[in-house]
């Protein structure tokens, strides 16, 4: 019965603590332009990104299309756009339990060309789903 008890509390406590975590990635914000390019990834194996040549597990290609199409994929794909220029796009997506929020952004690098930073703003891994939804969004491009 003990055991039954501890293992009850700390399931509860996990709970909490996931709770938090998305209450804390909600109050954060996209990491945006360095010098009119994306961020870096950071160490952590929460991020992807087509421009960070650095670390080849974290690469993804860069999309194809323009911003006008990138927006209407991003829509399809459940994300809110944040903010916007004509050659940037900040979005963001939501989990549906905890509510952690992820960022998308996307810079026009031309000639149909864009690259993209999909990144969990807590935590330090994410199970592989910012990869999933960059992969969701360039199938929306076709």
């Amino acid at each position: 019965m003990t055991f039954v008890k501890a293992f009850i509390g700390l399931v509860l406590l996990v709970i909490i603590l996931f709770f938090f975590l998305g209450l804390r990635s909600q109050k954060s914000t996209a990491k945006g332009l360095t010098d009119g390019s994306l961020a870096c990834t950071s160490n952590a194996p929460n991020c992807v990104s087509s421009v960070d040549d650095e670390q080849p597990e974290k690469s993804v290609p860069p999309l194809s299309g323009n911003m006008a199409q990138a927006k209407a994929a991003i829509a399809a794909t459940g994300g809110t756009i944040m903010s916007e220029s004509d050659s940037y796009i900040s979005a963001t997506y939501m989990s549906k339990i905890f509510k952690f929020v992820d960022d998308v952004e996307i810079v026009d690098a031309g000639e149909g060309r864009l690259n993209i930073r999909s990144s969990s703003r807590v935590g330090y891994s994410d199970r592989g789903v910012n990869k999933k939804r960059v992969t969701s969004i360039r199938d929306a491009l076709k």
